[in-house]
């Protein structure tokens, strides 16, 4: 069967509408059209049939006979399509939602949110994959992925931006030196051997700029393959580092490391992205809940 050999879906969805009702007019407030669209609807379907669907009926319509064998057909089919749309619905609503992001932003941030992230939004059942700069194809693979990047964002990405980046340097209060840094301006760095990772060089050049030093006195030193080796080692007293302020929230609260020149935003933006457009709520759920945290951190 070709599509010809099918009527209008939206020619069906007027008759039906008017066919329960009992009236062309209460059918086109309830498609939120005109009289006029559901009269040509049900027209099209009579000459296509060539014969009457209704007779008039004092202010009202009543089915034909062959009316009522189509409203019967076209009740039936319709229940069957709106039962198969609220199941797939349903099984969408109850899946796990994957997210995924960076094993630094997973170690770092997510994971100690996630019991109160299941606390306030326990409808939301959350699987985590890790996923190092995903690019648009591997966004296929989840539902969503939480970036710390700059814009502008690919084509076709459906993106809700949270916050915008803030980064600066960290230290240990084991550091050698740690308590005369902390009196002294952000130009003693330049005399500091400063920690980096290779996925983020343009990290410190960035900072420099945002406290009007220039980005080539900086001495970087030991590089490490991820940011949260980074911080490890800015923990374990090795230098300074430079990282985003929400990953070392917790690190500063407790004051297992020092940000004693605070924080300068950039031009990156932690976001919430998906590949495909979706009309998906929990989405837009879990980018409230991830804005508020930020906002907090």
């Amino acid at each position: 069967m070709s599509d010809r050999d099918l009527p209008s879906l939206n020619a069906l969805r007027a008759f039906e509408a008017a066919a329960r009702l009992g009236s062309m007019s209460l059918a086109a407030q309830e498609l939120h059209v005109t009289h006029g669209a559901v009269s040509r609807q049900v027209r099209a379907l009579e000459e296509a049939l060539g014969q009457p669907l209704f007779v008039r009926q004092g202010r009202g319509v009543a089915l034909t006979v062959i009316g009522q064998q189509l409203r019967e057909q076209c009740s039936a089919a319709f229940g069957q399509l709106r039962e198969a749309w609220l199941q797939l619905r349903h099984a969408r609503a109850t899946a796990a939602f994957v997210l995924g992001c960076s094993g630094s932003v997973l170690a770092r941030w997510v994971i100690p949110r996630l019991e109160r992230l299941r606390h306030e939004l326990p409808a939301l059942t959350l699987h985590l994959a890790v996923q190092e700069e995903p690019v648009a194809g591997q966004l296929a693979d989840v539902d969503a992925a939480l970036l710390l990047a700059a814009p502008p964002w690919p084509a076709g990405w459906q993106v809700h931006e949270l916050a915008p980046e803030r980064i600066g340097p960290v230290l240990s209060p084991r550091y050698p030196g740690a308590e005369r840094l902390r009196e002294l301006p952000a130009s003693a760095l330049c005399d500091e051997p400063l920690l980096h990772t290779a996925s983020r060089p343009q990290a410190w050049p960035e900072w420099a700029r945002a406290m009007d030093l220039p980005p080539e006195s900086l001495q970087q030193a030991q590089a490490l393959p991820h940011l949260y080796f980074l911080l490890e080692a800015a923990a374990a007293g090795l230098g300074v580092a430079i990282a985003p302020q929400p990953l070392v929230a917790d690190d500063l609260a407790s004051g297992r490391l020092l940000a004693p020149w605070g924080f300068r935003e950039t031009s990156a933006r932690w976001a919430l992205v998906s590949a495909r457009h979706t009309e998906d709520a929990r989405l837009a759920a879990l980018a409230d809940w991830l804005r508020r945290e930020l906002a907090e951190a």
